[in-house]
């Protein structure tokens, strides 16, 4: 069954599967700044905004910008 990728979803969520992901938290003020370190030393970063819901099209824009497939965030999400 393919999963559905969510219209609304909580930040807090949102967060452990980016941690779950290996994006770190690097400064959290008005937007929530978060980083990546690839086994290749190559670093990824990654800005959301600090809203308590992050709607699923933004949710989508960060997954594109972070490298992240559709179904490999919905199966970290699933289980966060």
């Amino acid at each position: 069954m393919m999963l559905k990728f969510p219209s609304e979803a909580p930040k807090r969520k949102v967060i452990r599967t980016l941690n779950k992901l290996g994006f770190e938290i690097v400064r959290e003020k008005e937007h929530i700044s978060m980083l990546r370190i690839d086994s290749d030393g190559k670093k990824t970063p990654l800005t959301i905004p600090n809203h308590n819901i992050i709607n699923g099209a933004l949710l989508r824009l960060i997954c594109t910008q972070a490298g992240i497939s559709r179904d490999e965030f919905l199966e970290h999400f699933e289980n966060s």
